[in-house]
């Protein structure tokens, strides 16, 4: 399946969020832009790494008017732990039918020591406040993640 197209519509979804709330992206239109970032595994190194970069920039997220949700196959309370565990300070989203990430393309084939498998690819989408998706990161960095999303922001939206 293929990302949805640069311009159009943020695909519409509505997840469960570590507490069991309900959050949805029409929630955030005409008030934020949101970072929607797909991960694969709460509590894995990679992962960490990027929450925590992200919880570590909330204050430059906030200043640009951005709400950041992360995105995972995770129950919500492996969602819950990873966020007392790491005191993170942003919503995380389990999708654990995979039905937001199919919707967004980034539900794919992946290759790991040999192995095949389908899995979440890890993937970053921007979009505006007015629901249009305005940039796709698919080649995520974990350790700048937040740092490329924050420049894309200043770049483009701010």
């Amino acid at each position: 399946m293929a990302f949805p197209k640069i311009g159009n519509l943020a695909p519409a979804f509505t997840l469960r969020n570590q507490d069991g709330e309900k959050v949805a992206l029409k929630d955030f239109r005409d008030r934020s832009n949101v970072v929607l970032y797909f991960y694969p595994k709460a509590l894995t190194p990679g992962c960490t790494t990027q929450a925590c970069g992200i919880r570590d920039s909330a204050g430059e997220f906030a200043r640009r008017d951005t709400v950041v949700l992360g995105v995972s196959p995770d129950p919500e309370a492996k969602l819950k732990k990873f966020i007392d565990k790491h005191e993170l300070n942003f919503d995380l989203l389990a999708d654990d039918e995979h039905k937001i990430a199919d919707k967004y393309g980034c539900w794919g084939l992946k290759k790991f020591m040999g192995r095949e498998y389908m899995g979440l690819l890890r993937t970053t989408f921007i979009i505006d406040k007015n629901g249009r998706l305005r940039h796709i990161i698919d080649k995520v960095k974990t350790k700048t993640h937040h740092d490329d999303v924050l420049e894309w922001i200043d770049d483009n939206l701010v």
